[in-house]
């Protein structure tokens, strides 16, 4: 007894064990399906490259932006969106934003919400703020100028009337002096003494002033009493200086006047003062004015007011790298690429809202968004599109960000499951009805699919495999194979006890198991074969794909070739015991039209199986150069589902899928504006603070300005930074780092050429932020790396961006410089080059492998070795006809269908199998060519055409998907397994007649040179 004989006897001989293992297995394995995650990432299908690792770098070394934020474009459509009232609209949008809970909570700090309307209201207040601070600049400039003026005045006044008082007081003792030596000598001459007395003083002295002296000097001679002298001394001093006096204290009075209003003077130039502080802090403020501030200025503004700033934003650049009046280009990134610069009026505009997403990821790098981002963008979506946008003064609001996309990928991945996968129980149900006929067998099925499917989601539940877009094909691929086994278990069943006497329901299925099992262990052993030759992907999914799937059919194995059998003894003797009858006529025999079909290939064989093979090869030769001709693609787009057909809006809850906008939105985003993830990166490694690195860059970013595939802004200019762009930049609004950057270069070409260390570390002094987003700094000043940042196309084919980029990386790198271009687009062209690599590998090693492995196993069991080359012949062929039907309809190589090789000798290996084990069972029991083609075309030819069918429906019903890339995989498994079908019921024969003739038992034995003679009669 072999060893496949003794397993199926004590399968079929201690059922209720068997069923009690199986279920506690189920229990244990199905405890992990709680377990199990899903993802919808694009960057898990990354693998370990240099590209990988320099975004990494980049992402960890530069300033990129704020830490762990993510941007939504909202894309406000209407007749003119520039108007007034447009713009306030989309203020009020902005605020209705905020104020929401779900959507605030993400809202980054500083400049969440971004748009015209901002810089529109923002431009207008610093023009009023700038207005008033040079109107209260030039108040105080000429204010201090008055002051400084009146209070050298004063100071000179002063000074001149102390002397003035100084002289007059000194005149006065000389006359007083002069009276006294008129006084004690009466000879002395009057006019002597006053002329000694004004030839020694500054002070004009008249004759009027001689007779009023003389007057004096009389009285003091002539005084009787010391009162009269007194009097006489103040009549020849004060008298005679009286007039200078008076025009000494009027003087003083004008001083003092003057003094008054240098005080006045004062204090009205530190009012100024204080003014003018406090609108230069406002006009600072200004570049970051609230929301009701923006709305307030908006509101006070006409409309000439307002296409008076839009032509200063938007208005044509004077080849500067700016407009004429200084505004940057920033505002261009807001308006379509097509837009008319320096026209007021515009069909459409963007807003960019940065949120803050979860620690440690980044939205537009993963391609997966944290559930708070994905319910803020659907929160804002909700908000601002549809009917709502009219509130708002605009036609339609697209909402386009990377929740959204997370959300609908997710989406289409479970409204796929909730579509197909009862689609798929359901044409299950229906062609077992067709093929069984039997509710119990039907039941017994349906229980083996619901006990594989737990069994493997329990797998991925405890071995940490989270649950992808990959994963959503594996329910319906674990359908189609499960049931695979069922038909032919129970087919071959029901030919054991009809057909061939066996009167026993456990003996006939031993018989059965006995018959069939090798086959189904054959057919396990390749299929696994074919799903773990995924292993040698580079992509981690496809990967996991291929595990989980080689452990689904290893389950589909162990459940239908253990549980379901048991249950089925256990079930049909129970019936039996109490008058049942449980005979049911095998599908496909006791001949009829079935018959008659399945026997065509038989019927070929015997008639001219060279011309069968002929024709076959010359089918593949086609296909083969079809294959040749397939692409291949990995995008985000692939993964985006269109609006679903109107019909599926008809299906009852849960089946009823959401509606779906992210594609038509992408596209629009795509053709019409600067996507905000779309960004291909050039990151330079070595001495990058030399001029001859700086040098490279300049040449590198003009070859990215001209290049195709970089986004041109409506004002012409391309959006690249570089190093060399901040320093422009930065030069061009502080006086500090121009003069270091003037001073570095020499020949002004705006590329330094010396001490460009120092431009860095200035650089880094005024503008840490900016220097920090191109330019990497070590801890110890070290400057070891550089990176281009350029905005490509979001309509550039993968293709076109990562040539370019690696162009331009390649004219960077040599002399100590390595230049890597990275960035979302070309790591998504590796992956599409890794599947291609999947193809190709995944093909060679399964065929490889299978081959190997068939030969081996045939060689053991059936003593001929190159029955596994022929059973596996017809697979092989069919490949290139799936390959060429992929390039008929037009279907690429994507990150399902990239599996379509090696899933192609993986499942259409079983049906090659059957045939040729049931062949040789048949030959070995009839000794009979043409009898045992007849008997293994019709008997296992009927499990093989319900099994196919079955298969092939399930699959079918992929195209009913939401996911894209689910259904082209659909369509394709399903003509695979057509194919594989075909190709084992109409090529095989003639393979195995001219095996049988020249390399098997018929080129030697009577029954060889027999069935040859027949064949020759006939």
């Amino acid at each position: 007894m072999s060893r496949i004989d003794r397993l199926v006897g004590a399968i079929t001989g201690h059922t209720r064990v068997a069923i009690a293992a199986m279920l506690v297995l189920t229990v244990v394995l199905g405890a992990g399906a709680g377990m199990l995650e899903q993802s919808s990432s694009l960057d898990q299908f990354q693998s370990d490259t240099p590209e990988a690792q320099s975004l990494e770098y980049i992402e960890g070394n530069f300033s990129t932006g704020p830490d762990n934020t993510t941007t939504v474009q909202l894309i406000a459509r209407g007749d003119n969106v520039l108007d007034k009232q447009s713009m306030l609209g989309l203020l009020d949008l902005q605020q209705e934003l905020r104020e929401n809970e779900t959507i605030n909570g993400t809202l980054a700090e500083n400049n969440s919400i971004v748009g015209i309307p901002n810089l529109v209201a923002t431009t207008a207040i610093q023009q009023e703020k700038g207005a008033e601070l040079q109107q209260t600049g030039t108040e105080l400039q000429e204010t201090a100028t008055e002051f400084e003026q009146l209070n050298a005045t004063v100071a000179e006044e002063r000074a001149a009337l102390e002397q003035r008082s100084r002289t007059l007081n000194a005149t006065t003792r000389d006359l007083q002096t002069a009276l006294t030596v008129l006084q004690q000598n009466p000879d002395a001459s009057v006019e002597a003494q006053f002329e000694q007395v004004r030839s020694n003083t500054s002070v004009e002295l008249d004759g009027e002033d001689f007779a009023t002296f003389q007057q004096a000097a009389q009285g003091v001679r002539n005084a009787q009493n010391e009162s009269q002298v007194q009097q006489a001394y103040r009549l020849g001093t004060q008298g005679v200086l009286a007039d200078q006096y008076q025009q000494l204290q009027q003087r003083g009075q004008e001083l003092q006047e003057q003094g008054e209003r240098l005080r006045e003077l004062g204090s009205e130039l530190q009012t100024l003062n204080e003014e003018f502080e406090s609108l230069n802090a406002e006009f600072e403020n200004a570049s970051n004015p609230t929301l009701a501030e923006q709305r307030d200025r908006l509101e006070s503004m006409n409309e000439s007011e307002i296409d008076d700033v839009l032509t200063l934003l938007l208005g044509e650049s004077d080849g500067s790298g700016g407009n004429g009046d200084g505004a940057s280009s920033f505002a261009f990134a807001f308006m379509p690429t097509d837009f008319d610069t320096g026209s007021t009026e515009a069909e459409a505009t963007m807003l960019v809202v940065t949120q803050e997403s979860d620690a440690g990821q980044t939205a537009e790098t993963t391609g997966q968004s944290s559930d708070a981002i994905t319910d803020s963008q659907l929160a804002m979506q909700s908000i601002a599109s549809g009917e709502n946008a009219e509130e708002y003064g605009v036609n339609d609001v697209l909402v386009f960000g990377s929740g959204i996309i997370s959300q609908e990928t997710t989406q289409s991945m479970t409204d796929s499951i909730a579509i197909v996968g009862p689609l798929a129980l359901l044409f299950v149900v229906v062609a077992l009805v067709v093929a069984y006929r039997d509710l119990i067998d039907i039941l017994l099925g349906l229980v083996g699919i619901f006990a594989v499917l737990v069994w493997t989601f329990g797998f991925m539940g405890w071995a940490g495999i989270a649950f992808n877009q990959l994963f959503v094909a594996v329910p319906v691929l674990l359908i189609g194979l499960s049931i695979d086994y069922a038909i032919h278990v129970f087919m071959r069943h029901r030919e054991e006890r009809n057909e061939h006497g066996s009167e026993s329901v456990r003996g006939s299925m031993r018989v059965a198991l006995a018959g069939v099992g090798i086959a189904l262990v054959w057919v396990t052993a390749t299929t696994v074969i074919g799903f773990l030759s995924n292993l040698t992907s580079p992509v981690p999914p496809i990967q996991d794909f291929g595990i989980v799937s080689a452990f689904g059919i290893t389950a589909a194995l162990l459940v239908f070739g253990v549980l379901i059998p048991a249950l089925k003894i256990e079930v049909d003797a129970f019936l039996e015991g109490r008058g049942w009858d449980r005979k049911k006529q095998a599908f496909g025999t006791g001949g009829g039209r079935f018959s008659s079909v399945l026997a065509a290939g038989s019927t070929a064989a015997r008639r001219a199986p060279f011309a069968v093979i002929l024709v076959a090869l010359l089918v593949s030769a086609g296909g083969a150069y079809g294959a040749s001709q397939v692409d291949t693609t990995f995008s985000q787009e692939d993964f985006l589902a269109d609006d679903p057909p109107e019909w599926t809006y008809d299906l009852p809850e849960p089946f009823k899928p959401g509606e779906y906008s992210a594609k038509e939105n992408l596209d629009y985003v795509n053709e019409n504006f600067l996507r905000q993830d779309s960004q291909a990166q050039i990151l330079v490694r070595g001495d990058v603070a030399s001029a001859d690195a700086l040098q490279r860059l300049d040449d590198a970013q003009q070859e990215a300005t001209e290049s195709n595939v970089t986004v041109v802004l409506s004002n012409g200019e391309a959006d690249v930074r570089s190093p060399l762009t901040v320093m422009r930049s930065v030069a061009a609004s502080n006086e500090t780092f121009n003069a270091t950057f003037t001073a570095a270069d020499t020949d002004s070409d705006g590329v330094p050429d010396r001490d460009v260390g120092e431009v860095y570390a200035t650089l880094f002094e005024v503008a840490p932020d900016e220097a920090a987003g191109v330019v990497a700094r070590t801890d110890d000043g070290e400057y070891e790396a550089a990176r281009l940042v350029v905005s490509t196309k979001g309509s550039a084919s993968m293709d076109d961006v990562t040539e370019e980029m690696r162009a331009i990386a390649s004219g960077i790198g040599g002399d100590g410089l390595t230049a890597t271009a990275t960035g979302q687009t070309v790591l998504f062209k590796i992956i599409s080059d890794q599947l291609l690599d999947t193809v190709v590998q995944s093909l060679i090693i399964t065929l490889v492998a299978t081959f190997a492995f068939l030969m081996l196993t045939y060689r053991i069991t059936e003593g001929s070795a190159t029955l596994g080359a022929v059973t596996l012949m017809p697979v092989a062929l069919s490949v290139t006809w799936i390959l060429g039907t992929m390039w008929l309809l037009d279907i690429p190589f994507n990150i399902l269908t990239g599996m379509i090789t090696s899933l192609t000798v993986g499942l259409g290996v079983a049906y090659s199998i059957h045939l040729s084990e049931r062949f040789n069972q048949e030959l070995d029991r009839t000794g009979d060519l043409w009898e045992s083609m007849r008997r293994a075309v019709t008997g296992t030819g009927g499990a093989l055409l319900g099994s196919a069918a079955t298969t092939v429906g399930g699959f079918g019903v992929l195209a009913f998907a939401i996911l894209p890339p689910l259904q082209q995989f659909g369509i394709i498994t399903g003509l695979t397994i057509v194919y594989a079908f075909l190709a084992s019921v109409l090529v095989l024969p003639s393979l195995l007649v001219v095996w049988y003739r020249y390399l098997g038992p018929g080129r030697s034995t009577t029954t060889g040179e027999s069935t040859r003679a027949t064949a020759a009669e006939d």
